[in-house]
C-alpha cells in the first residue's frame, strides 16, 4: 500500500446527539453507513436531518489542527478544547490540517477502511454550546477536519495508518 501519511492517535464515537463523546481503542466501520452504533449511523445525530442530506459516515481531524486552534483560544483568553470536544471520530498524528483538507475529493485508507473525502467539517456552534465554552468556530476555521464517506467496511484501531 501507499506510504502512511499519519497515524490514528485517538478514536471517538457517541450514540445520541449531545452525549459526551466516548473514547475507544477499536471501532467497527460499515460501508455507506459509518461507525457501528454512532449517532449518525443510527440517525440520532444533531444534524442527521440536514437538508439536503450530508454524508457523515466518519469525521477526521489532526492533532496539528487542534494544537493551532488552541493557540488561537489562548491568544483570545479562552480555554483550550479537548479532542472529545471537537466531536470528531478520528484524531490523526503526523499530518497538518491543510494536508488533511487536501483529501477532499480523493480516496484514501484509514486502517482497513477505504474512504472518500467528501467535504471539510466547517466549524459550527454545536461544540461550543455543548462544552459551554466559546470560540470553536473562530479557532477551528480552516482546521475543523474532514467528513468522509466509507466505501469499504473494516476496523479502525489506535496506531492504524492513514494512506
Amino acid at each position: 500500500m501507499n506510504k502512511p501519511l499519519a497515524q490514528i492517535s485517538a478514536l471517538y464515537w457517541c450514540d445520541t446527539a449531545g452525549q459526551a463523546m466516548r473514547q475507544a481503542d477499536l471501532l467497527r466501520v460499515i460501508a455507506n453507513q459509518g461507525i457501528e452504533g454512532d449517532r449518525y449511523t443510527t440517525g440520532q445525530g444533531a444534524y442527521s436531518d440536514t437538508q439536503p442530506p450530508k454524508i457523515r459516515h466518519l469525521s477526521l481531524i489532526t492533532e496539528d489542527g487542534i494544537f493551532t486552534a488552541n493557540e488561537w483560544q489562548e491568544a483570545a483568553g479562552l480555554p483550550a478544547f479537548t479532542m472529545a470536544q471537537t466531536r470528531r471520530n478520528v484524531l490523526l498524528r503526523g499530518l497538518s490540517a491543510p494536508d488533511l483538507n487536501g483529501l477532499v475529493g480523493h480516496r484514501f485508507w484509514v486502517g482497513e477502511v477505504e474512504c472518500f473525502g467528501v467535504e471539510l467539517c466547517t466549524p459550527c456552534p454545536r461544540p461550543s454550546q455543548l462544552s459551554q465554552q466559546p470560540g470553536f468556530q473562530e479557532a477551528f476555521e480552516g482546521r475543523g477536519g474532514l467528513r468522509a464517506q466509507v466505501l469499504k467496511s473494516g476496523w479502525l484501531r489506535l496506531g492504524d495508518a492513514l494512506r
